[in-house]
């Protein structure tokens, strides 16, 4: 059995009519940067998240960049978050001037530590960057109370948990400022580079909005500082189709995540299936085991054309660029990432396919 870790051409056959008249009439209108169709974009993620605006964007890099220039984070600025993360994260934070500090995730949850945020705050801290990793959000109410406790901003990178929930309420729109991306193999992917920005403050998202058109709030007027971060209209036109659909691919995410996690039960310890907490939704942007013998594990699993992947297989701690803002013990995330491995998810996937996948895990396990 061909297998794939991710199936994007599944996804596109199921839409491909709709998908086809919008970008036609895109090139039609010929209006590709900020055409219509941002705008109708925008509208719609703004109605599915709960927030008042979404500002589009080029990447996920983008919209966190954007968010911390737009709350003037600068040089000699400190902004708390996780090491166990995509070196996205990091590097917004270190591209503003800014210095991050790192904190410690939980075994479980993969996520930032909330018991620990507190003693990294210092006087130059101006901001919590927790990131909802694997599509699980951490626990966001202890990490909003801390943050208004310490007058601090809380963006969320949301890049893997678009469509996730904290208590009925849609990732994204959980804190001061949600930041998401639409990289193709995020749960919800345009057919390139993609982002956006969430918030429910005017200021902010006007000044995102300027920032994203090179600091521009009239046309060669320039108030700020700015970047070119516009998310292209055809993007948007192809964003507008895959969100109609988007709400079922959450259920078939939930349903293919619970039934792997169940069938794996009977492994014991020799696998720890990922721990979905209460009032949570998880949306398995990937679904990522724990074993201890990774590559055996992978190795095996390839002969049964079974493909994985590894986010990721070294913290932030310890990458060559990110080393000097190491000064803490970051032991859970250096254990996690020497074990964590992910199947294939996709919400396409057959119960066929599925099914070989789980029989594959057991067999290389057992």
């Amino acid at each position: 059995m061909q297998i794939n870790f991710i199936d994007l051409q599944k996804q596109y056959k199921a839409i491909e009519t709709k998908v086809n008249a919008r970008i036609n009439k895109v090139l039609n209108h010929a209006g590709f940067i900020l055409g219509p169709e941002v705008d109708e974009c925008e509208r719609n993620l703004a109605a599915y998240i709960g927030s008042k605006h979404a500002i589009t964007c080029a990447s996920g890099t983008d919209a966190l960049i954007m968010a911390l220039m737009a709350l003037d984070i600068k040089a000699g600025d400190e902004v708390i978050t996780t090491p166990f993360t995509f070196v996205a994260t990091a590097e917004a934070i270190v591209l503003v001037g800014a210095t991050p500090v790192f904190v410690d995730v939980e075994r479980d949850t993969y996520n930032i530590d909330p018991k620990l945020i507190e003693k990294a705050i210092t006087a130059r801290t101006k901001a919590i960057m927790p990131v909802s990793l694997y599509g699980q959000t951490p626990d966001m109410d202890e990490i909003n109370a801390i943050a208004k406790k310490h007058k601090l901003i809380v963006i969320e990178d949301a890049a893997q948990s678009f469509g996730a929930e904290f208590k009925g309420k849609k990732s994204c729109n959980l804190s001061d400022i949600g930041c998401t991306s639409f990289f193709p193999a995020k749960p919800l992917g345009c057919y390139g580079d993609g982002g956006a920005i969430f918030t429910n403050n005017d200021t902010w998202a006007t000044a995102m909005k300027e920032i994203r058109v090179h600091g521009q709030s009239a046309r060669y007027f320039h108030p700020r500082l700015g970047i070119n971060g516009r998310l292209d209209t055809i993007q948007c036109a192809i964003l507008i189709e895959k969100l109609a659909r988007f709400p079922w691919e959450v259920e078939r995410r939930v349903e293919l995540g619970a039934r792997y996690t169940k069938s794996f039960t009977d492994l014991g310890s020799k696998v720890t299936a990922p721990k979905v907490m209460p009032n949570r939704l998880h949306v398995y942007g990937q679904y990522t085991l724990v074993v201890n013998n990774r590559e055996k594990f992978q190795a095996d699993l390839k002969e049964k054309n079974v493909p994985t992947a590894v986010h990721y297989p070294r913290p932030l701690n310890k990458q060559p660029a990110y080393e000097k803002y190491s000064n803490g013990n970051f032991a859970v995330s250096e254990e996690l990432s020497n074990k964590v491995v992910s199947l294939p998810m996709y919400p396409d996937m057959d119960t066929a396919t599925q099914d070989y996948i789980i029989s594959a895990v057991k067999d290389v396990l057992r």
